[in-house]
Parts: structure tokens; C-alpha cells; sequence
């Protein structure tokens, strides 16, 4: 699979970046071609349209989560280990995506609610066989849910707590534990 070209990418990480930090409406195409230090013509060339820009989002997101969910399946540790430790944030690349889609779905987006829905449903068709019910895939996908919430109210005025190290350690194995009794 050849990569897309670099200048395509900067103008997407332009557009990803002020969705994450100043949300939709701030997301405009001449504010994208500022922070991406590109000419409008330049941004146009690669994105006709803010629609555009929206997808290259959604289409980075899947790529970000089929590659996640292929690393997901292949962990030495298993999938739930590798979710769980996976759902405190880090900022990295699939973290600002989601929250760029999630700017977005926030706006009214359609298509970014239908695929934070989609990445879901990925995520959870990757533990499902792990899991012994239906509750315990519940289980499994609402502590990550609980992580990335806390995470992302870390240093906020409502922090929640977010394990690290051994307490994580511990709350994977009580997660696996209760997944198959």
C-alpha cells in the first residue's frame, strides 16, 4: 500500500489539529491552510472541500483502528490486556483522531457519529471471543470507556483516577478474571 503523498498528510494533521484544540467551527479551510502552511490552492488541491477534510479524517480514523485492532489480536498479552492498557490516552496518532471525530460527530456530523459507532463495534468484535457473555464484553468495553474518560479529565477540574503501572496491572487481571469465571 503506497502512502499518501506528505503534503496531503500535513494539511490533514492542520486540519486534525485544530479540530482537536479549538473544535469544528474553528476547522475552517482557510485556517487549515494557515496551520498547515499551505496556499489555498495547495489545500484544494489535495481536499476540494471542508467535506473533504472531514472524510480524510474518517478514512485516517479506520486506518488507525484496522491497524489497532491487527495489533489488538496479535498482543502476547491478549486482546483484553492490550485494550484496557490501550484506553488511557496518549496522545498518539489514533487518540487525536477520535477526538478529531469526535469534534466532529459534536458539530452534528452523520458520518463521524457512524464511525465512532463502527469503531466500537471493531473494537468489540475484537474481544468478544474473549469474553465468556455478552455482559462481560459489556464489562471489558465500559472500563475502557471509564480509562479514556478519566484520562481525558486528567488535570481538569473533575480528575478521575487512571491507574498506571502495577495498579493497571491489577486491573487487567481482574477485568480477565471476571471476563471467564
Amino acid at each position: 500500500m503506497s502512502r499518501p503523498p506528505l503534503a496531503r498528510e500535513k494539511v490533514l494533521d492542520a486540519f486534525e489539529g485544530i479540530l482537536v484544540e479549538d473544535g469544528e467551527r474553528a476547522a475552517t479551510m482557510d485556517a487549515t491552510a494557515r496551520a498547515a502552511g499551505v496556499s489555498k490552492g495547495g489545500l484544494l488541491y489535495h481536499f476540494a472541500s471542508k467535506e473533504a477534510l472531514e472524510a480524510g479524517i474518517l478514512a485516517r480514523l479506520r486506518a488507525l483502528v484496522d491497524d489497532d485492532v491487527a495489533a489488538m489480536n496479535a498482543a502476547p498479552d491478549g486482546a483484553v490486556a492490550y485494550f484496557l492498557r490501550s484506553s488511557v490516552m496518549q496522545n498518539d496518532p489514533i487518540d487525536r483522531a477520535i477526538l478529531a471525530t469526535a469534534r466532529l460527530a459534536q458539530s452534528g456530523n452523520a458520518a463521524a457519529s457512524d464511525a465512532l459507532r463502527n469503531v466500537r463495534e471493531l473494537w468489540a468484535d475484537a474481544i468478544r471471543p474473549h469474553a465468556k457473555d455478552e455482559a462481560s464484553l459489556d464489562l471489558v468495553m465500559l472500563v475502557s470507556d471509564g480509562l479514556y474518560f478519566n484520562n481525558a479529565l486528567e488535570g481538569g477540574s473533575i480528575p478521575g483516577p487512571v491507574p498506571r503501572g502495577a495498579a493497571m496491572e491489577a486491573l487487567v487481571a481482574l477485568v480477565q478474571r471476571a471476563i471467564r469465571d
